[in-house]
C-alpha cells in the first residue's frame, strides 16, 4: 500500500517518456528505470503484486523523482547516465573493461600492430574479442611475419633488427609511403574478417619456392605460418555464410532471475561467449535493453556491423543509441544462432538454480539452524570479533562479516587497540570495550545499517562487555552469543542470554560447521594482522639500533623500501636517493 505523499505524486505523473529514480527511506536512490509512458510505468511498482527482488525493492521505496525526456532515445541515454553516477543497489551494474584482449592497427603517419584491452575512440581499427591472451598475441606474430607495418620506434637514421628479418617497412631509416601502408592493412583486415585462402595461397607459393631454392630453414618457417592459419584461425567450425562482425544478445528468465547469453562472432565463426546471471527488479525486456547499452557504453566493448536480438525489444531507439543495426532474425542461420543463445542462457540459470540449492544448504540454511538455536528470528548479517597479542604487546582487534552465510571480505576490519597498562598481560574487557564501542559508534555517525547477531570469540566476561557497551552507552539492542571452545580449542557451543544453558549444535549440522568456520576465520584474520604488525614493529626496532638512523630516518626507508629485504638489496646510491646520508647508508650496510 502506497503512502499518502506516493499517492499524491503519483496522480501528477505525466503521460511522457522519461527516467524514474527510486528513492529509499534516506533518500538515496536506490533503482534508476526509464519509460515510455512515466504514469504507467511507475504506477504499476505501487499498483499491481510483486515478487523477488521486486517486492524487495518496492518494500524499500518511500519517494521517487522522475525527469522527462522529449524522446524514447533521450530516456535510454539518461538512465544509462543516470545508473552510472548513483551506481543504485537494485540496478544491473557492469563493471569497466571485457578482460579480453583485442588486436589493434594503430591510427598513425607510420602505423603498427598492438595488443590492448582499452578500446578508445582514436580512429584505430580494432578486431576482437579474443578468448585468450595468448590467442591474440600468436595472431600478431603471425601478422608482422606475413603483413609488416611497423615494428621500431620510427626514424632512428638506420634499417632496425626487425626490418632485417623482413617484420619492418622501414620507418626506422625511410619514408614508407602511405600507400604501401594502406596495401598491408586491407590485407590484415581481410584476414581478420576470416577471408584465409588469399594468405594461403601467397604462403603456399613462396613455400614452394624456397623449397627449389633450397632454403629449407625459410621453407619450414613458411610451412609453420600455414599450420597456424590451419589449427588456430580456421579450426573452429564457420557457422555463417557471411563474413559480417555481429553479436547476439538472448535471455531466460525465471523465478526473479536474468540469464544473458552473448556471442560474438567473427571471422564466420563463434570467436567468443560470454554469460551473465543477474536477479532482475522489473519486466526481462527493461532489464535487457539497458544491459546492452550498458555493455557498449561501460565496457568498452568494439560495437560489432550488426547485433541480433530477441522480439519483443525497442529495436528501433536500441539501433539509434547504438547507432548499429539492431536486428531480430525470424529464419535462417542467424534465427538458429537466437535459439543456440537462448539454449545457453536456459542451461545456465538451470545450473545457477541448482547450485543456488546446494548452496543455501551450507549459507543461509545454516545461518538460519544458528539464528533457531538462539530463539531469534531469521537474520542476514552476521559480525564477529577476536583479540590477538602477546603479553599485552602490540593488541589488535579483527572483526569479520558473514552475510547470508558467506564471508564478506570487504566489510572486515582491523583495529589496533590501547596497550595495557601492565605490559605482561592483556586487559581483554577493555579491548572489548574498545572495539565495540569503536565499531558501533561509527556506524550509528554514519546511519549505516547494524549487524543481526554478534558473536565474541571468548566467554561470559567479554560478552558482558559487548552488552555494556551496547545497551548502556549506544543504545542499541543487538543479540550477543559467545563462541565457545572445548579443551582442543575446537568450537564446541554457544553462549547467549543468562549463561546458565549453554546452546549445543549438532556437530554434524551446517549450522555447526559455519559457526566453525566463522571462529577459524575471525581468529585466522587477527593472527595474520598482529602478525603483520608485530613483524613491523621488529623491523623499525631493528633499524633504530642502527647509529644514526632515528624515527625519521625509519620512517624515510619503510617508505621507500617497505621491508628489510628491501634494505637489504638497496646500494648505497639508493640509500643516499631516500634522503639517507652517506655515513649512516654505510652504517646501515655494514649493519644488515
Amino acid at each position: 500500500m502506497a503512502s499518502e505523499h506516493i499517492e499524491h505524486k503519483l496522480a501528477l505523473l505525466p503521460d511522457e517518456p522519461g527516467c524514474y529514480q527510486m528513492k529509499n527511506i534516506n533518500g538515496k536512490i536506490i533503482y534508476v528505470g526509464k519509460a515510455k509512458n512515466l504514469k504507467n510505468r511507475v504506477r504499476s511498482y505501487f499498483k499491481s503484486s510483486h515478487d523477488g527482488k521486486t517486492a524487495r525493492l518496492v518494500a524499500e521505496i518511500a519517494d521517487f523523482d522522475y525527469i522527462v525526456t522529449s524522446s524514447d532515445k533521450e530516456a535510454f541515454l539518461l538512465e544509462i547516465t543516470l545508473i552510472q553516477k548513483w551506481q543504485p543497489y537494485y540496478n544491473i551494474k557492469l563493471k569497466k573493461g571485457t578482460g579480453y584482449p583485442y588486436i589493434k592497427i594503430t591510427n598513425e603517419r607510420d602505423p603498427k600492430l598492438e595488443l590492448t584491452g582499452d578500446v578508445k575512440k582514436d580512429g584505430a581499427y580494432y578486431f576482437g574479442p579474443y578468448p585468450n591472451v595468448y590467442a591474440a598475441q600468436e595472431t600478431i606474430h603471425f601478422l608482422q611475419k606475413v603483413y609488416p607495418l611497423r615494428r621500431c620506434n620510427e626514424f632512428q637514421g638506420r634499417p632496425c633488427l626487425y626490418y632485417h628479418m623482413g617484420q619492418c617497412l622501414g620507418a626506422c631509416w625511410r619514408t614508407v609511403p602511405e600507400e604501401e601502408y594502406a596495401a598491408q592493412i586491407a590485407k590484415i583486415r581481410s584476414f581478420l574478417d576470416g577471408n584465409t585462402g588469399r594468405v594461403k595461397q601467397e604462403l603456399t607459393r613462396k613455400m614452394e619456392n624456397a623449397a627449389k631454392k633450397l632454403e629449407f630453414e625459410r621453407a619450414a618457417e613458411l610451412r609453420d605460418q600455414l599450420h597456424y592459419i590451419e589449427v588456430t584461425v580456421e579450426k573452429q567450425k564457420i557457422i555463417s555464410t557471411d563474413r559480417t562482425q555481429r553479436d547476439v544478445f538472448n535471455f531466460y528468465m525465471d523465478k526473479g532471475w536474468i540469464s544473458i547469453q552473448i556471442f560474438f562472432i567473427r571471422q564466420a565463426r563463434l570467436m567468443k561467449r560470454e554469460s551473465r546471471l543477474f536477479p532482475i527488479a522489473t519486466t526481462a525486456e527493461e532489464e535487457f535493453e539497458t544491459f546492452i547499452l550498458q555493455f557498449y557504453d561501460r565496457k568498452n566493448n568494439v560495437k560489432p556491423k550488426e547485433i541480433l536480438v530477441p522480439s519483443g525489444l525497442d529495436n528501433d531507439v536500441l539501433e539509434q543509441v547504438l547507432e548499429v543495426p539492431v536486428r531480430t532474425p525470424q529464419r535462417g542461420e542467424k534465427r538458429a544462432l537466437m535459439e543456440l543463445a537462448a539454449k545457453n542462457a536456459k542451461i545456465k540459470l538451470d545450473e545457477k538454480f541448482r547450485l543456488l540449492e546446494l548452496d543455501n544448504r551450507t549459507t543461509v540454511g545454516a545461518q538460519n539452524e544458528i539464528f533457531a538455536a538462539l530463539g531469534l528470528a531469521p537474520g542476514h548479517v552476521i559480525e564477529a570479533f577476536d583479540h590477538s597479542h602477546i603479553q599485552g604487546t602490540n593488541p589488535v582487534s579483527a572483526m569479520v562479516q558473514f552475510v547470508d552465510g558467506r564471508p564478506e571480505k570487504t566489510n572486515y576490519r582491523k583495529y589496533k587497540l590501547a596497550e595495557a597498562e601492565n605490559e605482561h598481560s592483556a586487559d581483554e574487557v577493555a579491548n572489548t570495550y574498545e572495539v565495540i564501542r569503536r565499531r558501533y559508534s561509527r556506524l550509528l555517525k554514519e546511519h549505516a545499517a547494524m549487524p543481526d547477531l554478534i558473536l565474541m570469540d571468548g566467554g561470559e566476561i567479554q560478552m558482558n562487555a559487548v552488552k555494556d557497551v551496547l545497551e548502556n552507552e549506544l543504545n542499541l539492542a543487538i543479540p550477543v552469543a559467545g563462541m565457545v571452545k572445548n579443551d582442543k580449542h575446537k568450537t564446541a557451543r554457544l553462549l547467549y542470554g543468562d549463561f546458565d544453558a549453554p546452546i549445543d549444535l549438532d556437530p554434524k549440522s551446517q549450522g555447526f560447521y559455519l559457526l566453525e568456520r566463522i571462529q577459524e576465520e575471525v581468529h585466522r584474520f587477527a593472527i595474520t594482522f598482529h602478525r603483520q604488525l608485530r613483524n613491523k614493529n621488529s623491523l623499525a626496532s631493528r633499524l633504530e639500533t642502527i647509529q644514526g638512523v632515528g624515527p625519521k630516518t625509519r620512517s624515510k626507508l619503510l617508505r621507500k623500501f617497505k621491508t628489510m629485504n628491501g634494505i637489504k638489496a638497496a646500494s648505497m646510491e639508493d640509500l643516499q636517493a631516500a634522503g639517507v646520508s652517506k655515513a649512516v647508508a654505510q652504517a646501515i650496510k655494514l649493519s644488515l
